[in-house]
């Protein structure tokens, strides 16, 4: 029996015939990023805000999604909650109400925290409230940019040493294209922006760059053993990878929803923003990281890799 192909090796999609569309969309999906990003900004979580810190011990173990509901009830829509030690302690983490200073507004917060969590037979007692500046929060956006530099960066490095410049140059804008709408989409529906909203976009990164690292290297080996024009080339690499492509991105889109449904609220922003960068990523390394290398000083020709191979072949034949 053959194994299961959702496409066929010798599909003949023409992806490269919507490659004007494709660019046009991306770019209008980056404009409108930066544009929500400028007009709207993103709803920042504690992590970069700064708030309150209250640790409460309870009699007997709590439901959190019920707790997360009567803080909602009492003022504190963004609250975040976590149990830890044996599941009766709860830490959580608030943004004092307008109108609060930074002095004594633990403790304020503290009181009303407890009060909105009097279950009965089952009261609360504060054992530690502390308020965490903003300072923090500039702290971890800060190394964040770091990170993001960073990978971008190494990106860059491995695929000048691994393929070419222009291949590395249209995967890092690809990258950059697909962290870019995902941080829109946050800024757009105005959905908390954590820290494991940050480490999710990260994850996209990698995602994104291992989808389109498989269709430049399909590409490459074309180029070398295929006649005919770049598009064509390019067209039929697609072609070739895209049954992988599809797969691997739908059982990870799974992954990602399955965490998101069942996951609880700590871990939604994480699997949120991989599920978005999933999608985007899958379509940007079909149609826009190989639409790059057809157009202006990126376009890639037989001479571009054809002489690495005879360089190669002249180091293997000498004695």
């Amino acid at each position: 029996m053959k194994p299961f192909n959702l496409f066929p090796y010798d599909s003949k999609i023409d992806f490269m015939r919507l490659r004007w569309i494709s660019l046009s969309i991306a770019l209008l999906l980056i404009v409108g990023s930066f544009g929500a990003m400028a007009v709207k900004g993103f709803n920042f979580a504690l992590d970069f805000t700064g708030g309150t810190v209250t640790e409460l011990r309870f009699e007997q173990p709590v439901d959190v999604d019920d707790i997360r509901a009567r803080l909602d009830d009492a003022g504190y829509g963004n609250a975040q909650v976590q149990t830890f030690g044996n599941g009766n302690d709860l830490l959580i983490r608030v943004q004092p109400k307008s109108g609060e200073g930074e002095g004594g507004a633990d403790q304020n917060t503290a009181r009303e925290i407890q009060q909105a969590l009097a279950i009965e037979g089952n009261p609360g007692t504060v054992m530690k409230s502390d308020f965490v500046g903003p300072q923090v929060g500039k702290e971890i956006a800060i190394n964040g940019i770091w990170a993001l530099i960073f990978v971008v960066v190494g990106f860059m490095i491995y695929i000048s040493f691994r393929f070419e410049k222009k291949f590395a140059v249209a995967a890092t804008v690809t990258t950059l294209h697909d962290v870019i709408a995902v941080a829109g989409w946050f800024a757009i529906t105005g959905h908390e922006f954590d820290l494991t909203v940050l480490a999710g976009i990260l994850s996209v990164m990698g995602f994104s760059i291992n989808d389109t690292i498989v269709v430049f290297d399909r590409i490459r080996e074309n180029f070398r053993s295929m006649r005919g024009d770049a598009i064509g080339i390019i067209n039929a690499a697609i072609n070739q990878t895209l049954s992988r492509t599809v797969i691997t991105s739908f059982v990870a889109i799974l992954t990602m929803l399955a965490l998101y449904i069942y996951g609880g609220g700590s871990l939604r922003g994480l699997a949120e923003s991989m599920l978005i960068g999933a999608v985007i990523g899958t379509l940007s390394s079909i149609f826009v990281a190989s639409t790059l290398l057809t157009i202006g000083p990126l376009k890639v020709t037989k001479q571009d890799l054809m002489p690495k191979a005879r360089d190669e072949e002249a180091l293997a034949r000498r004695p």
